[in-house]
């Protein structure tokens, strides 16, 4: 079994025995998506809502509207079935508390949001997710069974 790592603004694909991880999820979203008849999945490790906010954005991994359609692009290309893709997410943290900026200061939140409307959009299922609250995250796909570990300092290992 190899390891697959997605760096911050990056996202890859792997097939089973295969693990897909990303570390440091804070408020950004890890999105793991799946295929559970071909075990190809895929994670994207998505730092803001919507690239259209930003100019010079060419790295399409780094925004939730941008970096899930890159990635479903890339698993069915390798042979996964859009029709059968569901997906999890977790981080979406407030790491930060800023004062008189609630709305504003919270880009979690927004990550979060913009990750399920851009996954409803596609017509992907989201199936579970772990967001939320003030801690970091480092998740592990595992395709072979969908099984997405979330790991916390300090606390247990999640497995939706």
């Amino acid at each position: 079994m190899a390891t697959v790592k997605v760096g911050m603004a990056d996202l890859n694909i792997c097939r089973a025995p295969d693990m897909i991880t990303t570390l440091g999820l804070g408020s950004c979203i890890g999105i793991a998506v799946y295929d559970s008849v071909t075990k190809i999945g895929g994670l994207a490790h998505i730092m803001l809502p919507d690239s259209t906010q930003m100019r010079n954005n060419l790295n399409i991994a780094k925004f939730a509207d941008t970096g899930i359609e890159e990635l479903v692009r890339r698993m069915v290309a390798a042979g996964a079935n859009k029709r059968r893709l569901v997906a999890k997410i977790a981080g979406g943290a407030r790491m930060f508390e800023v004062k008189g900026m609630s709305g504003i200061g919270n880009v979690g939140e927004r990550n979060a949001i913009a990750s399920r409307k851009k996954l409803k959009q596609l017509g992907i299922p989201l199936v579970a997710e772990d967001t939320g609250l003030n801690f970091g995250r480092t998740v592990e796909l595992y395709p072979e069974t969908g099984e997405f570990y979330i790991k916390a300092v300090g606390k247990t290992v999640k497995i939706i």
